[in-house]
């Protein structure tokens, strides 16, 4: 048994990892606003992370032998956490996101298309960090979501004593509460007839399902003793068209494509540019992934009952 941090928690596959440690039988304290309860037998510790001294004063004297930190979203975040935490765990694991890679929000190494992107192209050691810019801002967080999490990164490598990992989660699919909302905007375009902006030459990118996620954070945080990123990514790179394809299976209804121009606004899962992940680092360690095309039909048919399903 270990006892074990989440911060956040509350929902989609934070919860769904709350449960999984429990059921697991370690010890686990869920932080988050209280906006939402964990289950029974969980402790639960309400504070803003955003304001270090009510964070300090939440944990006491509290210590932990990982903390899995769902929704670190700044440097700022990051070096309140790295403080917070000092002495306090021996691990921690951030969820980040493949948009690290992402090549329209960064200057980063090219590699061809069609090469899976390694954890490599994105080193945390060597980014520079910039706390002085609008973090606070949602506009700007929005704006700059993948630099925030590049630089959460880069402050929790440098910045902290204790042994640290990123786990950068490809595309997040599955659960009929989906809350993106990027495969239900196919599924209810798709059934309804409505266009779906594609470009010409769109490229392949990498999924994960929202159960699966769940088991690579419990991994991360117990299994293991590896630091640094790891990408977490389903085997099997899919384009849009094949994505819709599985839609349209199910659905019965042939997709009706416009090609945007190059540079275009195009709906979600559409990219110009090439930045699949490559998952070999965690295989290596000890992680084997499922196969995108086994479990997307499946998250497909859950998207198109939650469409179906009378409203509360």
């Amino acid at each position: 048994m270990q006892r074990i941090c989440v911060i956040g928690g509350s929902r989609y596959f934070g919860r769904l990892l709350v449960e999984r440690l429990q059921a697991a039988g370690h010890q686990v304290t869920v932080i988050n606003r209280g906006s939402a309860r964990p289950p029974a037998g969980v402790e639960h510790l309400v504070a803003d992370r955003d304001d270090e001294a009510v964070l300090v004063a939440a944990l006491g004297s509290r210590a932990f032998d990982a903390v899995v930190d769902q929704v670190c979203y700044t440097p700022v975040q990051a070096a309140i956490a790295a403080r917070a935490f000092a002495g306090r765990t021996r691990r921690y694991i951030m969820t980040s996101t493949i948009e690290v890679y992402d090549p329209a929000t960064a200057a980063l190494p090219a590699l061809p298309a069609g090469i899976p992107v390694p954890e490599e192209n994105v080193d945390p050691r060597t980014w520079l960090v910039a706390m002085d810019l609008p973090w606070h801002d949602e506009a700007y967080l929005e704006a700059h979501y993948a630099e925030g999490k590049r630089l959460a990164e880069a402050v929790l490598t440098r910045d902290s004593n204790f042994a640290f990992a990123s786990v950068r989660s490809a595309h997040v699919l599955g659960g009929r509460q989906e809350f993106t909302g990027r495969l239900t905007y196919y599924t209810e375009r798709i059934a309804e007839g409505d266009e779906i902006a594609v470009h010409a030459k769109a490229l392949p990118t990498v999924f994960i399902h929202h159960e699966e996620l769940a088991d690579v954070l419990l991994w991360a945080a117990t299994a293991t003793g590896f630091t640094g990123p790891v990408n977490a990514c389903s085997d099997g790179l899919l384009d849009v068209r094949d994505l819709a394809a599985v839609v349209a299976e199910q659905t019965g209804r042939e997709p009706v494509y416009r090609t945007v121009a190059a540079g275009g606004a195009a709906s979600p899962f559409s990219f110009d540019r090439h930045y699949a992940m490559s998952n070999a680092r965690a295989n290596q360690l000890g992680f084997a992934f499922s196969r995108t095309a086994d479990w997307l039909p499946g998250a497909v048919a859950e998207a198109l009952a939650a469409s179906a399903a009378p409203s509360a």
